[in-house]
């Protein structure tokens, strides 16, 4: 398993379409993929669990990748997150 905790940067945090893009991006990887916030755990596949963490911006969030593919997992999210989810 690999982890890294990212901050998020989009001004709306994770709504409907940076979520939308998150799950997107999780869904291309076997791992299993989830993040923590505060004490809930969501699963980022899902986007009524990303949109249920309620994460706003300058939130930190920790990225959890356990599987196969796991390390690309974690890359490509942290990128996605880093650029702005398409914002």
């Amino acid at each position: 398993m690999v982890s890294q905790k990212i901050t998020i940067k989009n001004p709306t945090g994770l709504h409907l379409r940076p979520a939308g893009i998150l799950c997107k991006e999780a869904m291309q990887y076997k791992s299993l993929i989830t993040f923590k916030f505060r004490e809930n755990t969501a699963n980022a596949k899902s986007v009524l669990s990303v949109l249920g963490a309620c994460v706003k911006c300058g939130d930190e969030i920790e990225l959890f990748c356990e599987g196969e593919d796991e390390e690309a997992a974690l890359s490509a999210l942290i990128r996605a997150i880093d650029s702005g989810l398409g914002e």
